[in-house]
């Protein structure tokens, strides 16, 4: 068998888990490349820059220096066979290496393009301008008010008439339709009636208020969980008053821009309802020819709660004001006749744009990026209170075209051209640049256009990483981040973008299928399905690997079943486990996170070698695998990195499940009986109460450093 190399055995976790903590709150600033549009599960940049860097360290030698260093891989293929956002693919590139980016999905397959290739500025910024010229002034006239004033948000409220007296309600949770993100430090907010409408500033914590027309105001509305309540005191379940049809809306308040500078909350006039009016007819006599969604939705997993509220088709999702206004800026956009790359780049910000712009996102308060974008639970999920913002913007706004534009394609730019790591070199946690190549490939869409480009490259393309067009032994390193097994269908929630971009078409051979559904993605609610399709990309893998190399993965997973699949498709694959090494992987207080059981903070960095190539798992007994894998979490917390009972269960199980199916055991339900008891007992040793260890490194003992980390702007 080839030497044992860092990942291996000395991988430095402890150092990547403090410099991803960094990355973790601010994605889009520390690795901008892989942040210009979303995508699911987004892994650290930093940590994968770490993987690849210790595969390509001996044991023994330095790893934690290797991973700071100028270091050249240069005439190496590294292959993400589940590439998502293309995080795998730019941190091969900054390293020299070649990378080959797949991904099942056309929408991920967008992302990567837009993280590896690179744009002339000159010709984005001159497509940017021409898409302004078409359809930004009109834009602007549709959300202004009757003096001329911008627009910022609109206020509405979903509606549904009560089944015992017909009564329409408005479905408010509270009157608080505004207060800052720290209400105790700044109590200023605003208040709207729910009985007429009326609009004005109070504070957060009021008891009870009279509005301007006289009505009594308190601090619940009439919607509280599943059920709300008519004024006329009849309750009922908000579903069942549906009655097959979506919810009405209505417009109850407005933040408007001043010439001063300053932001003001106003009710909303008739003026403003017969300006959304023209936008129902205006949207009525769009040519055929515009962009707009097209296509429904199907049953799944992420998309049954949309679903239950009968939305039924992608326009569903948007307002009349939302769809015209974002019909021009799409439609402007497909029709560019300007350089590809730099129209792809516009097609796929736009895509990214419509995250903050639909009838799912919500306001986020005073002191913070005002837009809480759909995906902040990872379904899709009805607002009662939905924003609708200005889908141009302003300098005042969030999320929006112009904003991102900024943030999300200049940053990316400068990132790709000048590349910064984030590296500890004693003093602390810095961002570094120089130890990084630029990251401007040339993209191939075949294995024989790829090998014969001199320079740069990258092959990406939208395919089954189960069947490639890669040659035997072609491959020297093998990194991803595969799928959950469950809880987030990545297919799913990508039809929102690809309802639209289909119909934009931002590069040659884009999807024009109905749905980015797809027979042999990995993902299934079915644990057995799952380990079926994962072993095929692991053949497939093993296959095109050549001799002695490394096959690496991030992997975490609630449920026990969802490890043993992974573990029995890399041993009926021909892939033995040599390491199980824990590291950070997500943000500490991430909204979805924080409804868990066991939130999650860390990844299993699941290190594996090929059977025919001499590999056997390292460990002679569950004893030693557990002493490995309660080391390994013990360095972490003696580091101060925040491991909690769901991370400890997960890597055990791991580490335990690998060196049981290198025995020949059968991984039943008495084994995971079995490893679920260890991991449990782990739990109590490691963490104990949890009351004397301070998990998150600040001092304070609480676990919670703070910051719900969604800083688009």
């Amino acid at each position: 068998m080839p030497p044992r190399t860092s990942l291996e055995s000395d991988f430095p976790a402890a150092m990547l888990s403090e410099v991803g903590t960094k990355e973790s709150w601010r994605k889009e600033v520390h690795r901008p490349a892989t942040s210009t549009h979303k995508w699911w599960a987004k892994r650290l940049g930093t940590v994968f820059r770490g993987i690849i860097t210790s595969a390509a360290t001996p044991e023994g030698a330095d790893a934690v220096g290797a991973y700071g260093s100028s270091l050249d891989l240069a005439g190496a293929v590294v292959l993400d066979p589940f590439s998502g956002s293309g995080v795998t693919g730019v941190e091969a590139l900054k390293l020299g290496a070649k990378a080959v980016c797949f991904d099942i999905n056309p929408v991920a397959t967008l992302v990567q393009r837009q993280a590896v290739q690179p744009w002339d500025l000159g010709a984005l910024e001159a497509a940017y301008k021409e898409v302004e010229s078409a359809c930004r002034a009109e834009v602007d006239r549709l959300h202004r008010t009757e003096d001329g004033r911008t627009v910022l948000y609109y206020f509405w409220v979903a509606t549904v008439d009560c089944p015992e007296c017909s009564e329409a309600v408005r479905l408010f949770g509270s009157p608080v339709f505004s207060k800052n993100a720290y209400p105790k430090r700044v109590p200023k907010a605003q208040i709207v009636c729910p009985d007429c409408l009326s609009v004005w500033e109070s504070r957060y914590d009021f008891v009870a208020e009279t509005c301007p027309k006289g009505h009594r105001v308190t601090q619940h509305g009439a919607a509280r969980g599943q059920w709300a309540t008519c004024g006329n005191g009849h309750s009922f379940k908000i579903l069942g008053a549906l009655d097959g049809a979506r919810p009405g809306y209505e417009m109850y308040a407005k933040m408007v821009a001043n010439p001063d500078g300053s932001k003001s909350y106003e009710a909303i006039t008739e003026w403003d309802r017969g300006l959304y009016d023209e936008c129902v007819e205006a949207l009525a006599g769009l040519p055929q020819s515009a962009v707009l969604p097209r296509g429904q939705l199907a049953p799944g997993n992420n998309t049954d709660q949309a679903l239950k509220w009968n939305f039924r088709e992608w326009r569903d999702f948007f307002n009349a004001r939302q769809l015209v206004s974002l019909s021009l800026i799409a439609t402007a956009i497909r029709d560019l006749t300007g350089p590809a790359p730099e129209r792809e780049a516009l097609c796929a910000l736009f895509s990214g744009t419509l995250e903050f712009n639909n009838l799912f996102t919500s306001f986020k308060g005073e002191g913070t990026g005002a837009v809480r974008h759909m995906f902040s639970h990872h379904i899709l999920k009805p607002e009662r209170t939905p924003l609708e913002a200005h889908p141009w913007g302003t300098s005042q706004s969030s999320g929006a075209f112009s904003t991102l534009y900024k943030s999300r394609l200049h940053r990316a730019h400068e990132y790709k051209t000048k590349p910064a790591d984030l590296i500890d070199r004693g003093a602390g946690v810095e961002r570094i640049s120089g130890v990084s190549k630029p990251v401007g490939a040339s993209i191939a869409d075949s294995w024989k256009s790829f090998a014969a480009i001199q320079g740069q490259a990258a092959y990406v393309a939208t395919r089954n990483s189960a069947e490639t067009d890669i040659p035997d032994g072609s491959v020297d390193l093998v990194v991803t981040d595969p799928p959950y097994m469950d809880n987030v269908h990545y297919a799913e929630l990508a039809d929102f973008f690809h309802a639209w971009l289909q119909n934009m078409r931002p590069y040659t051979g884009y999807s024009d299928a109905a749905t980015t559904r797809r027979s042999g993605e990995v993902q299934h609610a079915d644990p057995v399905e799952f380990g079926k399709a994962i072993e095929a990309v692991w053949t497939e893998s093993a296959r095109v690997l050549k001799p002695g190399g490394l096959l690496a993965f991030t992997f975490h997973q609630a449920r026990i079943s969802g490890w043993v699949q992974v573990v029995e498709s890399l041993r009926r694959s021909g892939w033995a486990v040599m390491a199980v090494q824990p590291v950070k992987g997500e943000m500490t207080t991430s909204v979805v996170k924080a409804g868990a059981r066991e939130p999650s903070n860390l990844d299993s960095v699941v290190v594996c070698r090929r059977v025919v190539d001499g590999a056997t798992n390292p460990h002679s007994s569950v004893e030693e695998a557990l002493a490995t894998a309660t080391k390994e979490l013990t360095d972490l917390l003696d580091a101060h990195i925040d491991v909690g009972a769901g991370d400890v269960r997960s890597v055990v199980r791991g580490a335990l499940l690998a060196h049981l199916a290198s025995t020949g055991a059968d991984l039943d339900e008495s084994v995971a009986t079995l490893v679920d008891s260890l991991a449990t007992e782990s739990i109590e040793t490691l963490l104990g109460s949890g009351s004397d260890r301070d998990r998150d490194g600040d001092g304070d003992g609480d676990g919670d450093s703070g910051s719900d980390g969604d800083c688009d702007s």
